[in-house]
């Protein structure tokens, strides 16, 4: 191995005229008959050496070089190297190995020295301890005995040409790193036993230094790191943290200036394929919690950067799986197309009907009966009337925007199912802010709605779960259609005579409809099929009050008519009326005879 020195190898900060002067001192003596070209570069061979090819350090050690001197027809020939792996700097300590001088292996030039030596032909069938095997001595016993060296290491690779690949130097990096992460979490976690809950937790912050180190590697690498490291077992954890930190380290350019600029004028191929490629390498062990703002984060950098519809569809798939642990601020995701809402409101209507899918098979796959153990173990239910509330918040929120066109607006509302909402007070919150912007942009955007979009608007909206509240605001309202206005009068008048008459029985549902909780001493599957039926009961009294209403406006019809026919003769109408009186205290007389 070469000999140590104080400088070593740095790629970046050497200048042409260092190899030149390492030339001059070799032959400083004697003239130069051949010249080495190696990328711009001169390096000068003397004619006593060449005719004795077998004494001269480098070309006895170099078979490529020995061959390109042997088929020279001109002694004083110029001979050029295209390509050389390292380049000039590489070629360098070559020539320094042969000759003995002074030069560290370290993990900064060990890949280009292996590559050089391979290009140059430096292996034991032309001398014994060549370059070769000195480099492949250092890292086998250095760089793959460590994280970090082998971390180094395989970021020089990403400078240099398929022949790393070919010599094995990437694979053998890629998997001592997965090996020497997996051994230093096992040890830490058996070291970790015989400490106190606090040293514990405070080992366990620095437990990963390498994460930091993993996000200086080009992505192609990065990603053959983290496969390696799910093989060999290292925890999910750790693995989500590399992704995490090395999303915010390359990723970082994208900042909120660019949300609406085109994604045609982002750096799309280099930052789509980051993001494709994290969100491909998320675990998907259930015991690993992902968090839910790095997939947020992700997903509108997916939308950012115009990734892969597969990618995005990967990304909200994962997301409706805990759509019941989101907040307003995760699913306020702004829209990058000019001309069009302000909020995308595809992505999250994408995302609830992947979560309802979720709740049907969760539904589907219960076969254990009302008797059974497992009541109550799965709580499908109560997420979704979680969703339902985040939802209506949602709704409210995006209602303001002058150019959320009604269709999209009602398709956020009606693809959740009516049990998904015990009270709708933010329903009709929802719909009542949207009615008022309507008024208000009907200059900027679009015109007022009809009567007729205006009703399918507040079809949603049941009298019978709105608050006392929400009643008596909806009562004043003047911008809700005069049908909603008399159903809320209507069911506020049978709740009041339910509330007067001492019903229980319909004062208890009465009082679980207007709370929004359902019943605690329930299981949830029977809150679920009791909400159910509940809602049945709604429809058909719904309906009902739609048939008395009919049938009070034909009386009023019909009273309005007989006065008008009677308004021609005075004495006529009041000698009625006085009839009509007198028949009044007859009876009352006689009752109260009675």
């Amino acid at each position: 191995m070469g000999m140590v020195s104080e400088n070593p190898f740095a790629f970046s900060n050497r200048s042409p005229k260092l190899s030149n002067s390492f030339t001059t001192r070799i032959f400083s003596d004697v003239a130069g008959d051949i010249t080495i070209v190696v990328d711009g570069e001169s390096f000068l061979l003397h004619k006593p050496y060449v005719s004795v090819l077998l004494k001269f350090p480098l070309v006895s050690r170099s078979g490529k070089i020995r061959k390109m001197v042997a088929d020279a027809k001109d002694s004083a020939a110029k001979l050029e190297l295209h390509n050389i792996p390292g380049g000039p700097q590489a070629f360098e300590l070559a020539m320094k190995f042969c000759y003995g001088m002074n030069f560290e292996i370290t993990s900064a030039n060990v890949a280009h020295l292996r590559c050089a030596a391979e290009y140059l032909e430096m292996s034991e069938d032309y001398r014994d301890e060549n370059l070769i095997e000195r480099t492949e001595i250092y890292l086998n016993e250095v760089v793959v005995q460590s994280l970090e060296k082998s971390v180094e290491v395989l970021t020089t690779c990403q400078t240099l040409p398929p022949i790393a690949e070919e010599v094995g130097i990437p694979s053998r990096c890629v998997e001592a790193i997965a090996t020497n992460a997996c051994k230093e979490q096992l040890m830490a976690g058996l070291s970790m036993l015989n400490c106190d809950g606090e040293s514990a937790e405070l080992k366990s912050g620095c437990l990963d230094w390498w994460v930091e180190d993993l996000s200086l590697l080009r992505i192609e690498y990065f990603q053959r790191v983290i496969f390696a490291m799910a093989r060999t077992g290292v925890r999910p954890d750790s693995i989500v943290a590399s992704l995490m930190h090395f999303a915010q380290t390359s990723l970082k350019g994208i900042g909120l200036c660019q949300i609406w600029k085109k994604p045609d004028s982002l750096p799309e191929h280099d930052q789509r394929t980051i993001v494709e490629t994290l969100i491909s390498l998320m675990p998907t062990d259930k015991s690993c919690s992902v968090p839910l703002s790095f997939m947020f984060g992700m997903l509108r950098m997916s939308i950012m950067v115009d990734a892969a519809i597969a990618c995005r569809l990967e990304i909200e798939r994962r997301i409706s799986y805990r759509l019941e642990m989101v907040t307003l601020d995760d699913i306020l995701i702004q829209s990058i197309y000019a001309g069009g809402s302000l909020y995308d409101v595809d992505t999250v209507h994408r995302i609830l009907v992947n979560f309802l899918q979720r709740i049907e098979e969760e539904e589907d796959d219960e076969d254990c009966g009302y008797e059974s153990e497992c009541i109550g173990s799965s709580p499908s239910h109560g997420s979704l009337l979680k969703v339902g509330r985040l939802i209506d918040s949602y709704l409210a929120e995006i209602a303001p925007d002058p150019y959320l066109s009604l269709q999209k607006f009602v398709a956020m509302i009606e693809v959740l199912p009516d049990y998904a909402r015990v009270i709708d007070d933010g329903l009709y919150r929802a719909i009542d802010i949207y009615l008022k912007a309507s008024h208000q942009h009907i200059a900027i955007v679009h015109t007022m709605l009809t009567e007729q979009e205006c009703k399918k608007l507040c079809k949603f909206i049941d009298c019978q779960k709105l608050s006392q509240e929400a009643c008596n605001h909806a009562a004043q309202n003047d911008r809700l259609p005069v049908q909603l206005t008399v159903r809320v009068l209507y069911f506020e008048q049978v709740r009041l005579k339910t509330a007067l008459s001492g019903n229980s029985g319909d004062g208890f549902v009465s009082q679980r409809v207007s709370s929004g909780v359902p019943s605690a001493a329930m299981s949830p599957r029977d809150n679920y099929a009791s909400l159910r039926r509940e809602n049945r009961e709604l429809k058909l009294e719904i309906s009902r009050m739609r048939v008395r209403l009919s049938e009070l406006e034909k009386e009023q019809l019909f009273m309005k008519q007989g006065m008008m026919d009677k308004t021609g003769n005075g004495k006529t109408f009041l000698t009625s009326i006085s009839k009509g009186i007198g028949k009044m205290v007859i009876f009352s007389g006689q009752a109260g005879g009675k």
